[in-house]
């Protein structure tokens, strides 16, 4: 063997070693991130087909109320002074006798003063909620709407009232995806030569939504 047959050799080993190596990690990457994607694409494939026939499959809302007279203390506390219209927390000393009486948290709840009453909102997946407290009488009404599950599966698919925590996860849950979908890319391209109908379906993936965009989705 020459010297440069040998060179050339070493040169296609180290290829070889090279294009094992960085498959190796994508196929490492591409099992990882469909495992961290599993349980979030089947929740958001599903919601996805609840979400686009919800007129169909609506549940009947379930209301609940509960009412309560504020004692005296916090019910000074809510005799303040406030601007018409203005968003304030509730006082500590009326908050906490709310959250005991009604096992409710509004530690991070914002209310809307006016005059006579201080209303609370409080939305929720699947659902609503209105905590209603008249400033002279100190009779407070806390009023729940429960559209069910499928509503509530529903507005984790938007983020809809969620909060931080959900919120990060669906952030996450993207990146996941997008490496998924990369890696997949990748292995695609790698297996494409045994594989004829590969590029073809890739195509077809991406064809398929503009077409239905284009010609069929009016704004």
């Amino acid at each position: 063997m020459t010297r440069s047959d040998s060179d050339s050799s070493g040169q296609l080993l180290a290829a070889s070693r090279s294009r094992g190596f960085w498959l190796r990690q994508v196929h490492r990457w591409h099992w990882i991130s469909s495992g961290l994607c599993l349980a979030g694409m089947l929740l958001f494939a599903i919601t996805g087909i609840t979400l686009n026939h919800a007129g169909d499959i609506a549940g009947d809302p379930v209301t609940r109320e509960q009412t309560a007279t504020l004692d005296a203390a916090p019910l000074d506390a809510l005799q303040r002074p406030v601007e018409e219209g203005a968003k304030q927390p509730l006082p500590p000393s009326a908050r906490n006798w709310l959250e005991q009486k009604f096992e409710i948290s509004l530690a991070d709840a914002t209310a809307e003063w006016s005059e006579y009453e201080v209303f609370v909102p409080m939305p929720r997946p699947g659902g609503d909620a209105t905590l209603t407290i008249d400033r002279e009488t100190g009779e407070a009404r806390y009023e729940t709407v429960d559209h069910g599950w499928v509503s509530y599966f529903n507005d984790l698919h938007k983020g809809r009232h969620t909060g931080t925590a959900w919120s990060w996860f669906i952030d996450i849950f993207a990146v996941a995806c997008l490496v998924f979908s990369i890696t997949g890319l990748v292995l695609l391209q790698l297996h494409a030569r045994t594989r004829p109908s590969t590029w073809p379906v890739v195509g077809f993936g991406l064809l398929l939504p503009l077409i239905l965009m284009l010609l069929f989705v009016h704004r």
